[in-house]
């Protein structure tokens, strides 16, 4: 197989580590107060200009709570003076009528919050606070408020597994434009909850009702996060069906590719490590000491990951490679080594048969 050309297209920023929620399945394992090395305003800048020298990507200002670091609206004016395209991703509880407004004068166009049950009880126990649900609730009012499209994201696990209708109705009803379900990956705070890892047979059926629901929830973006694997499904059954894959029939989901990590998708922490991915916690390199361009075209672990003849199991004979590439951040932390096949995939490629 040809080596996967990078096309930077996500950049996810983790401008604090400080949060005001206790989630039990954080990545960044937050607390209340920032870390004491995080990026000065004057370094943030110049990560935003270093990216702009790839690209014209998304970047995603996340945490933690992005909203508790105090000069994010000047972080996000710079990135869209540079003709980045910045978004924000909030937990929803901080978000006032006056906030609203000053994430809609800033130049945000779209934010993400996080709903993972279909009432309080159910989300305000995953998220560790209680009356986070209310303000979420509360907070979205406010972004509709200011004409500010927002999506819902819905981490996957065994509690919830079984609400997922109930959630989506939520959705809809909230006025959501995208909801995205993400497949729980354990790090961070998420490997004390290894129970709630749902298993690969459980991953093969969520991702197939996935695909049939999409086909009735009109008008709303469906897309499933760390599921590499609903890229193979999503052929598979329009095979089955008859259906051609083309931006016409499935939209972003028949030109886009599971894991993106280090192809069109990297993610850089607070104090400045550049990861493939918020989940999978390998430096490929330093802003403080090198810029950004320098490490995302030169990295070793990247041109790794583009490299399709460095991996191995499953993953390195199967023929929807180019379109699902397993999760990295679960082969590593499930298995040691990010270069492993995906161990949540239950599928055999052709040439195990």
């Amino acid at each position: 197989m040809k080596k996967l050309e990078p096309n930077l297209r996500l950049v996810a920023w983790e401008v604090t580590s400080a949060c005001n929620l206790a989630c039990k399945h954080c990545r960044a394992e937050a607390k209340l107060t920032p870390n004491k090395d995080e990026l000065t305003n004057l370094e943030g800048k110049k990560l935003l200009e270093s990216i702009a020298e790839v690209g014209k990507p998304i970047v995603i200002f996340t945490g933690g709570e992005p909203l508790m670091r105090e000069d994010i609206f000047d972080l996000i004016s710079y990135a869209k003076s540079l003709g980045l395209k910045p978004v924000l991703s909030p937990n929803g509880t901080l978000i006032t009528r006056d906030i609203a407004k000053k994430i809609k004068d800033c130049g945000i166009t779209r934010i993400s919050i996080s709903i993972d049950g279909p009432d309080a009880k159910s989300h305000n126990e995953f998220r560790g606070v209680d009356g986070a649900f209310e303000k979420i609730i509360e907070a979205i009012s406010y972004v509709k408020e200011n004409n500010i499209e927002f999506q819902i994201n819905t981490t996957v696990t065994k509690s919830n597994l079984n609400s997922f209708k109930e959630i989506f109705n939520l959705v809809k009803e909230l006025g959501a434009v995208a909801w995205h379900i993400f497949l729980l990956v354990p790090t961070g705070r998420a490997t004390e909850i290894q129970d709630q890892i749902i298993s690969a047979e459980e991953y093969e059926k969520v991702l197939n009702w996935f695909y049939d629901f999409r086909k009735i929830a009109k008008n709303i973006h469906l897309k499933a996060t760390c599921a590499p694997h609903y890229y193979r499904i999503l052929r598979q059954r329009a095979k089955e069906e008859g259906i051609k894959v083309n931006f016409e029939n499935f939209g972003l989901d028949a030109v886009s590719r599971g894991c993106l990590g280090g192809i069109g998708f990297c993610f850089v922490s607070n104090n400045g490590i550049v990861q493939p991915c918020g989940y999978l916690k390998l430096k490929c390199g330093n802003i403080r000491e090198q810029n950004f361009k320098t490490i995302w075209e030169d990295s070793p672990i990247f041109e790794k990951l583009r490299n399709p003849d460095c991996y191995k199991g499953k993953c390195s004979i199967c023929e929807y490679f180019n379109v699902c590439g397993g999760c990295r951040a679960r082969a590593y932390t499930m298995l040691g080594d990010y270069l492993d096949e995906e161990p949540l995939c239950s599928y055999k490629p052709k040439r195990m048969k």
